[in-house]
C-alpha cells in the first residue's frame, strides 16, 4: 500500500511513520511538498499515486496563531482544502487531523463532546482548524478526519517539559480547570493504522486515548510515577493569561470510534509507555 505522509519532521508524522513502516511510504515537509499550493500538490500525487494521504502538516502555535492569522489559515485551511481536492481527482483517501479546539469548551465538563456537536472554535487555532475540516467534507466523501487533543510524543511536549521542571523546582503551578485527555501519539498512529485496516466508515471521529484528566491532576501522575518531590500548585487558566484561549472541557466522547471496532488504550497505560521510553 502506497501512503503519502505531510509534515514528515513532526511528532504524530514520526510515530506513524513508525507505524506504518511495513507499508510503501512517501514521506514529505515543506522543502518536498507545498500543500499550500494546489499545482505542486496535483503534481506530486499524480506523479507518486498514494492511495492513502496522511496530513499531518499543521500550523500549532496556539498562542501565536492569535497574530499570524494568514499564515494558520494557509497551513490549517488552505492546505487540507488542496489535498482533499487533489485525494479526490486521483480516488484516494485523505485522513486529516483536527482538533479539540473546534468547540469552545464552554459545555459543562460533566459532559463530553460527540463528532457532531455543534462546533463554536474560540481562537485563531481552532477556527481555522474548522476551516479544514469543512473544506475537506466539501472536497471529498473519502476522508477520516481525527479529531485529537493533549498529544505528547517523540520531541518537545508537555510531559517532558513537566519532567524537567521537576527535576529542577521545588514547586510549580499547572492550571487545573482544563479538562481532556493526554493522547500518546504513538496511539494515535495505531488508531489511524486500525482504521485503514478494519476499512472502517469515512467521516469524523475523535480519537484520544480513554478516560479524563486535568493537566495539574496529569502532573501530578507523572511525579507519581518517577517519584519526583516537586509541588503542583493548581492556579486557574485566567492566571496563566496566554494570548488565546484554552477550552476548558476538551472531553471528547470516543464511542463513535468505539463502535467502529478500534481498540484504545487509557492515558494511564500510555503514559506508563511513554516514560518507559522516555527515561531509558
Amino acid at each position: 500500500m502506497k501512503i503519502l505522509i505531510t509534515g514528515a519532521n513532526g511528532m504524530l508524522a514520526k510515530a506513524v511513520h513508525n507505524e506504518l513502516k511495513n507499508e510503501e511510504l512517501i514521506l514529505t515537509d515543506v522543502a518536498e511538498l507545498d500543500i499550500t499550493n494546489i499545482d505542486a500538490v496535483r503534481n506530486f500525487v499524480k506523479e507518486n499515486k498514494p492511495q492513502y494521504i496522511i496530513n499531518c502538516a499543521a500550523y500549532t502555535a496556539v498562542d501565536k496563531a492569535e497574530e499570524q492569522l494568514e499564515l494558520a489559515r494557509k497551513v490549517n485551511a488552505l492546505g487540507p482544502k488542496n489535498l482533499a481536492i487533489v485525494a479526490n481527482e486521483e480516488d484516494a483517501t485523505l485522513i486529516h487531523i483536527s482538533t479539540d479546539y473546534v468547540f469552545g469548551g464552554a459545555k459543562s465538563v460533566e459532559e463530553d463532546y460527540t463528532e457532531m456537536e455543534e462546533k463554536n472554535p474560540e481562537s485563531v487555532y481552532g477556527v481555522t482548524k474548522l476551516e479544514g475540516e469543512n473544506a475537506i467534507i466539501d472536497s471529498t466523501f473519502k476522508y477520516y478526519i481525527f479529531r485529537t487533543a493533549w498529544l505528547y510524543g517523540d520531541g518537545n511536549n508537555f510531559v517532558r517539559t513537566m519532567l524537567k521542571l521537576g527535576k529542577e523546582k521545588a514547586e510549580i503551578n499547572v492550571v487545573s480547570d482544563q479538562h481532556g485527555s493526554p493522547t500518546y501519539a504513538v496511539d494515535l498512529a495505531s488508531i489511524i493504522h486500525q482504521a485503514i485496516e478494519k476499512q472502517i466508515p469515512y467521516g469524523i471521529y475523535h480519537t484520544t486515548n480513554m478516560g479524563y484528566t486535568t493537566w495539574y491532576e496529569f502532573t501530578k501522575k507523572i511525579f507519581e510515577k518517577v517519584n519526583y518531590s516537586c509541588k503542583v500548585n493548581p492556579v486557574t487558566s485566567e492566571e496563566f493569561n496566554s494570548a488565546a484561549k484554552r477550552p476548558k472541557n476538551s472531553k471528547l466522547s470516543k464511542e463513535k470510534l468505539i463502535k467502529a471496532g478500534i481498540e484504545v488504550p487509557t492515558y494511564e497505560d500510555a503514559l506508563d509507555r511513554y516514560l518507559k521510553e522516555e527515561l531509558k
